[in-house]
């Protein structure tokens, strides 16, 4: 396609604003894409908590029962 002084390539889809747009407005690639980028930032946050957790029991809880025993 051309316009005045661009032309644009034409293409099947397309990442913008971090959303995937298809020519055909196939939306069942992009609920699976976010899918699975919400489940892969889940398996980050509760990596993280159980660190924290285990943290927390080393420095805190350990030590306290160690002292009341």
């Amino acid at each position: 396609m051309k316009t005045d002084y661009s032309s644009f390539e034409r293409v099947e889809q397309f990442k913008y604003l971090g959303t995937t747009l298809t020519n055909q407005n196939y939306i069942q690639d992009e609920i699976k894409s976010r899918l699975k980028s919400g489940n892969a930032e889940y398996f980050v946050v509760k990596y993280a908590i159980q660190k924290l957790k285990n943290k927390i029991y080393r420095t805190i809880i350990l030590p306290v029962r160690f002292v009341w025993v």
